[in-house]
């Protein structure tokens, strides 16, 4: 392990240099691309939705001489479907595309300096469907869209995920990384804000990101990633925010989708989304329902050292998790005009597990040719989680374009109950009884949490391009967690010290947010602050150990936007963000399902703040699209687990709050169609990161270079046929304690259309070398372990979706900026 040399006021003095030159670098070559304009005269516009009214983000507008249709110039609608281009006088017309749309050609427009700036108004363009024999067939949107402040991930496109959960897909989108323990990473950065339709859900509450397991991959409709986002969003997250959106039709009559999957390990489900509306009224279900069986293994090896010997062992485990997992999810949108709909929902999911796991350790002296005993340990888990979320949502759109407010109130109701029983046997190196006494334990657990949520958002334009925005949002929320393990003595069965107690948790966010922003030529900027009260406290009732915290912060935020030539843009922009410890980040209970290693959260955490910086571009050309970023983060107690062994080989893993990090990383994404037949997507990100936990101990230092990439390419033959393949490398990685190895996977899917293309068949293979293994090796001063782990095996899964007056969805060719 490398440690760092340099101070915190030298780093931040170079990074704050090297970002005042980019900013100076910007300024210049905005300053030089403007002189270059003089003579043009100014065309305008906007670009709407014709059926909703609102506007199209990102479309693209080509002008065209009306001579000889030669390219002249092109621009990209911005936030509020506005686009300006600057020519020549003269006589033009203008192509206006977007994906899944109709292109629609203008009529003859004439620029003259007398006449400037001329504005064409609001434009509208309509969905690309016919009707035939009752059958909709529509344009579908890319697996990717790229804009400058977030990446749009379509999962309707990407064939490996059908049949798979929401991990299976965020283990596949730009930026994001999922470990072995299901937890999500975005730009290598582990804290990370998940959201269901942009807001809090019980799915990524009691068990963290790991919850998602249960959300099958058929439910949702797109991801999000938004890597720096602005002061509306919530503060909480330092890499970012993924919001991801389930689907919901809005089109008249009934429709729907239907799946049903099956696969091996065992992968059995049915999934539903159904739609009707009539007139005012809009009723919409979506209901999954699964059976996984999910095999897991892993292996250890440790070395601990005392007293001028070494204590060697080796531990294997293997897992089965085998669960049903029921969801279901309906409400209704009620329109009292086209300004005014209100919409509530009701969703509940219910999970039943039951896990069994056999851990084996062999303990040695001096080497593995000493063996000295053999121990093996077996769970037995059931699990029950009922959760249960209410929402009532109101929207107001006014006169003016752009002008609206969004009201939304939610309560979220979950619960966690687990019986776990351990029995553990010891033998001597030949297999005969040893003389410890056989252990029989037992682990239960039960959580409970209460949410309830308030979010106004208010947005109100001025002039042409300005726009000011205002919002506040409050939040509540309780958790407990009653725990405790018991032990079977001749006397009966007695509690362990340490490992029975009450944990309450109690969490109050309040916060409100202020936003402008406006159009000058081709800059955009905006630039806002938001300010957050929190107060969290926790509770261990038995011993009644209380910990109040309470504090205020402001998360500022400011995005600068140029649009260039040739339809490219660049920006600028910036925010600062904070992690929370949350609920089991905090709770001092220490899993038990291996006895050797412990694993349980800080009761003492203190939260960790960033200001992230990132500089953005994105360009279209014909058949694809680009963008590129550079990043850079820094960030003050850093929260990274932290794991010891005592002299018995017992190690303790938990999250503590390190000095500093140093973040600097590069990322690209493009899509690319090289033909009608062959399309390819892909993304790479480099990155640096500099640990400094000297804090806590001069060795928990980390200086790391490490990049990972992805891929997909994507065949079609016969115009019924699709072939998938899809490939994930992440490189080796250095932390405070050790290292993380490289993992790279495959995955390959074949689909055919059937039944008149009503039908779809899709066969997908998920790891297909069963490679996807989470290797790290961690050293202390008196240990050295080495882990090896899968938490899932290579998975195949068989798909079958008919399609209700939804035929399939199809790609809709040329144009720029279409994939």
């Amino acid at each position: 392990m490398q440690s760092t040399s340099t101070t915190f006021s030298s780093s931040l003095s170079r990074s704050l240099f090297r970002f005042d030159f980019l900013l100076i670098a910007f300024w210049l070559t905005a300053t030089a691309l403007q002189a270059q304009d003089s003579g043009r005269l100014k065309l305008r516009g906007k670009v709407f939705d014709a059926q909703t009214n609102t506007p199209l983000v990102y479309a693209n507008v080509r002008l065209f001489k009306q001579t000889d249709s030669s390219f002249v110039a092109g621009a990209i609608t911005n936030e509020t479907g506005d686009f300006s281009i600057d020519a020549l006088s003269g006589n033009y017309y203008a192509l206006l595309e977007f994906v899944g749309y109709k292109t629609h050609k203008t009529s003859a427009i004439r620029l003259a300096r007398e006449t400037a700036p001329h504005d064409l108004g609001t434009l509208k363009l309509a969905a690309s469907s016919n009707t035939l024999n009752e059958v909709v067939v529509q344009a579908e949107k890319s697996t990717m869209e790229l804009a400058l402040d977030k990446k749009i991930f379509n999962v309707g496109r990407d064939l490996a995920n059908r049949g798979g959960t929401a991990v299976d897909i965020l283990q596949n989108v730009p930026s994001v990384a999922v470990d072995g323990e299901g937890n999500v990473s975005l730009r290598g950065s582990g804290s990370v804000r998940i959201l269901i339709d942009g807001k809090p859900s019980g799915l990524v509450s009691l068990k963290g990101s790991a919850g998602l397991q249960q959300l099958q991959g058929s439910s949702i409709e797109r991801i999000e990633v938004i890597t720096n986002p602005s002061a509306r969003y919530e503060a909480e997250g330092m890499g970012g925010i993924i919001n991801i959106v389930l689907k919901k039709e809005r089109k008249e009559g009934f429709n729907g989708s239907f799946d049903v999957i099956t696969g091996y390990p065992s992968n059995f489900g049915v999934a539903a989304n159904v739609n009707y509306r009539r007139k005012n009224l809009n009723f919409f279900v979506n209901y999954t329902a699964s059976y996984r069986n999910t095999p897991g293994r892993s292996s250890q090896y440790q070395e601990v050292y005392r007293n001028d010997s070494t204590f060697i062992t080796r531990q294997n485990w293997t897992n089965n998790l085998k669960g049903m997992n029921n969801n279901a999810r309906a409400g209704l949108d009620y329109y009292f005009d086209p300004k005014n709909i209100l919409t509530a929902s009701y969703t509940w999911r219910i999970s039943k597990g039951k896990r069994f796991s056999d851990i084996r350790y062999l303990d040695y002296i001096s080497n593995v040719n000493n063996l000295l005993s053999i121990s093996n340990r077996t769970q037995d888990e059931t699990e029950t989680e009922p959760n249960s979320e209410y929402a009532l949502s109101y929207k107001r759109t006014f006169a003016r374009e752009g002008h609206e407010l969004n009201v939304d109130v939610r309560y979220l109701d979950n619960w966690e109950s687990s019986d776990q029983l351990f029995t553990q046997q010891t033998f001597q190196p030949d297999g005969s009884e040893s003389g410890v006494p056989s252990l029989l334990q037992r682990a239960l657990n039960d959580e409970t949490e209460k949410q309830f949520l308030v979010q106004v958002d208010y947005v109100k334009p001025f002039k042409k391009d300005g726009k000011i925005e205002a919002g506040l949002r409050s939040s509540s929320r309780d958790m407990t967690n009653d725990y405790s393990v018991t032990e079977q003595t001749t006397g009966g069965w007695r509690p362990l010290d340490g490992l029975t107690n009450n944990f309450l948790y109690e969490e109050n966010i309040h916060a409100v947010y202020a936003i402008v922003g406006n159009k000058i030529r081709k800059f955009s900027y905006q630039a806002g602050v938001r300010g957050e009260w929190t107060g969290v406290t926790t509770t261990l009732k038995q011993t009644n150990d209380v910990n109040p915290r309470q504090y205020a912060n402001l998360f500022p935020s400011v995005h600068v936007t140029y649009d260039l030539p040739h339809q490219h843009a660049l920006q600028v922009s910036f925010s600062r963000r904070v992690r929370r410890p949350q609920y089991n980040d905090l709770s001092p209970f220490m899993t038990y399902s291996d006895s050797r290693n412990f694993f349980s959260g800080n009761p003492d955490l203190n939260p960790e703040f960033t200001n992230s910086f990132d500089i953005g571009h994105v360009k279209y050309v014909g058949k694809g699209s680009i963008s590129s970023s550079l990043y850079y983060r820094y960030t003050t107690g850093k929260i990274v687990r932290i794991r010891r062994v005592d002299e018995q080989g017992n190690s303790t893993t938990r999250p503590e709050n390190l000095a500093t990090e140093d973040s600097y990383g590069a990322e690209f994404t493009s899509s690319y169609a090289f033909y009608p037949w062959w399309k390819l997507d892909g993304s790479l990100n480099f990155f640096r990161a500099i640990t400094n936990g000297n804090n806590l101990d001069d060795s928990y230092q980390s200086d790391t270079y490490s990049w990972f990439a992805r891929t997909t390419s994507r065949f079609t033959f016969w115009q019924t046929t699709d072939f998938q393949l899809r490939a994930n490398y992440e490189a080796p990685q250095q932390t405070p304690q050790g290292r993380r190895q490289a993992i790279a996977t495959l995955d390959l899917s074949v689909s055919r259309d059937i039944l008149n293309k009503n039908g779809t068949l899709t066969l997908n293979v998920l790891d297909v070398f069963n490679s996807r293994r989470y290797r790290s090796i961690t050293q202390g001063e008196n240990f050295y372990t080495e882990n090896n782990s899968q938490g899932r095996l290579r998975q195949i899964n068989l798909t079958f979706n008919y399609r209700l007056r939804q035929a399939k969805k199809k790609v809709k060719e040329g144009g720029d900026g279409e994939f």
